[in-house]
């Protein structure tokens, strides 16, 4: 593969225009960087990024120092004030942590302490009587307030992204997969599929493809397997509740192994929703089975006794691109860029998950400094 061979050239080239792929490909053309994003999809977000809980978190959970708990502490300042300059549709209604025994009320403390080394200081612990003066329909022997927790539009906010990296000269090429990468000396030689196939050179190369990433990471030739983890996916199924929502605030229990448990959120209509579960799957499925609901409705009722049989419907379900097998301790995002493996001017981004949507503005800067432009 010769440079002469390609029709055409870029600087920067992104793949996946979700959350997080947008976010990056704003950053490098804010700092002056031709930009192409390729998605494979139709339109922006298809994936990951539209099949959440469309949380803003707060950075409560994640263990001290992992590129999780900065980013996400950090984005979530970045990310209210970029959706308030914007008029980007989002609500600081912040969120209760439900203590569901006095056994549980140990975690709630130790949830705390974990919050208060990330950066997160202002959690205020409460009794049973002070929640339920919040939220009267909430059961609990003991509860977290985390003020600074929110909901936001997820399309919305992508769509400022799309708009911010096409003022400063950026595109995005739809219908557009990359089918494999080669490594010239001057770059990346890039062949793209879809409808207008074609033979791309870009300078430097970001992959963002979500749960897609370690298999695209697999097609970039010169790129050591060694530097690409195996990828597996954690659906999440979510159930709606038709009726008015009891709660004002977001409710969630205390965590469980996989994730946060089956917790309740709002949208900005106000409408209830409770998920996401776990279940683990061979690959990307979006459909909810009705029957799993019925698991739903014991968990649900440790925080929220009032919920009645049958009241649940399907809603809808989201993949968490996992990066660590079942069973396996949680992992930190991976950002792996030259100083990993060796390669100028390439950066996979790994195991993007919950809180990606919160951190992206911190992580897309990150990402700059790692690709070492």
């Amino acid at each position: 593969m010769t440079s002469p061979s390609y029709e055409s050239e870029a600087d920067c080239v992104v793949i996946g225009a979700g959350v997080i792929g947008l976010a990056v490909a704003r950053a490098l053309a804010r700092k002056g960087r031709e930009v192409i994003v390729l998605e494979k999809a139709g339109q922006i977000g298809t994936e990951t990024s539209s099949h959440n809980s469309e949380v803003i978190h707060a950075g409560i959970y994640y263990p001290e120092g992992s590129l999780k708990a900065r980013t996400c502490v950090e984005g979530k300042e970045r990310l209210y004030r970029y959706l308030a300059e914007r008029n980007i549709a989002h609500r600081r209604c912040g969120k209760l942590i439900a203590a569901a025994t006095k056994e549980q009320e140990g975690a709630l403390a130790a949830i705390r302490q974990k919050a208060a080394v990330n950066g997160v200081t202002d959690l205020e612990s409460l009794t049973a009587r002070q929640a339920k003066a919040l939220e009267p329909a909430l059961a609990c022997e003991a509860a977290l307030l985390s003020p600074s927790t929110g909901i936001l539009d997820t399309h919305g906010y992508m769509l400022a992204l799309q708009g911010d990296l096409e003022d400063r000269g950026g595109m995005i090429a739809f219908g557009a997969p990359l089918l494999k990468a080669a490594r010239l000396k001057d770059g990346y030689g890039l062949e793209v599929g879809g409808a207008a196939p074609m033979r791309l050179k870009a300078r430097c190369l970001v992959n963002a493809a979500g749960f897609s990433a370690p298999d695209l990471a697999r097609k970039i030739e010169g790129l050591n397997a060694a530097h690409v983890p195996p990828a597996y996916y954690a659906k999440g199924n979510y159930f709606t509740l038709p009726s008015k929502a009891p709660f004002s605030r977001l409710i969630y229990p205390v965590p469980e192994a996989a994730g946060l448990g089956i917790h309740l959120t709002l949208d900005l209509g106000g409408q209830a929703r409770f998920g996401p579960d776990v279940e683990w799957v061979e690959g990307p499925d979006y459909s909810v089975d009705a029957a799993r609901g019925e698991r739903f409705y014991g968990a649900i009722r440790t925080y929220w006794p009032g919920l009645e049989e049958g009241a649940l419907q399907p809603g809808y379900a989201g993949i968490r691109p996992k990066i660590q097998a079942p069973g396996e301790p949680a992992r930190d995002f991976l950002l792996s860029g030259p100083a990993d493996h060796g390669l100028e001017g390439l950066l996979n981004l790994f195991g993007i998950e919950s809180p990606g949507i919160t951190a992206s503005l911190a992580l897309a800067e990150e990402a700059v400094l790692r690709l070492e432009l």
